[in-house]
């Protein structure tokens, strides 16, 4: 699988968390539609299928995450 380049995904995260403030501020449709197209690349980006977890997937692929983290895995 092609992998993001990490300022491409840091870049796409602050997008989607300013997009998200903004429309639960305004809730304008230009808004939603914006942060749907972010949404959408990210998932794409992180070969995931929804905007949480292409959340989860594109902070772990940034320099200094923590790779030992097992916090999303279930005992």
């Amino acid at each position: 699988m092609l992998m993001a380049h990490p300022a491409v995904l840091r870049n796409l995260i602050e997008q989607h968390d300013a997009l998200r403030i903004l429309h639960a501020e305004d809730g304008s449709p230009e808004a939603r539609r914006r942060m749907d197209d972010v949404a959408y690349t990210l998932c794409v980006s992180t070969g995931t299928r929804d905007i949480d977890a292409a959340l989860v997937a594109a902070r772990h692929q940034l320099p200094g995450a923590r790779t030992e983290d097992d916090s999303l895995l279930t005992t």
